[in-house]
């Protein structure tokens, strides 16, 4: 017999919104932040190989089901979501040519080239 979970509406709608940001694939955001903690002094001697923060954090919520959800998990969706429209809102001259921007954009999982 399967038992149906429901959640709260507001998670339901967080999740909705944060994978509607969340654009970049979990494996692809894995390999851009490995890409990015590649330097000599980033990699620490944990599992994680130092993936830089917050996009353990982001790829950990992408590999979860909504019925899994924790309290952290619940707060790095809420994080992400305002840290991706805080950068969409403050967009450089330069727009997507600026990489300081659009790796900032990466970084959270969010390329602004994918068009959705």
């Amino acid at each position: 017999m399967v038992r149906e979970q429901r959640l709260d509406p507001q998670v339901e709608q967080l999740w909705e919104s944060f994978h509607e940001r969340v654009n970049v694939p979990s494996e692809k955001l894995r390999q851009w932040l490995l890409t990015r903690g590649s330097g000599e002094e980033t990699f620490g001697p944990d599992p994680d190989l130092g993936l830089p923060e917050p996009g353990r954090h982001i790829l950990r919520v992408l590999t979860k089901r909504k019925v899994d959800l924790t309290q952290d998990d619940i707060e790095t969706m809420r994080d992400t979501i305002d840290e991706i429209e805080n950068l969409l809102a403050a967009k450089p001259p330069r727009g997507n040519a600026d990489d300081q921007w659009r790796h900032a954009l990466l970084d959270l999982g969010h390329d602004v080239l994918i068009e959705r």
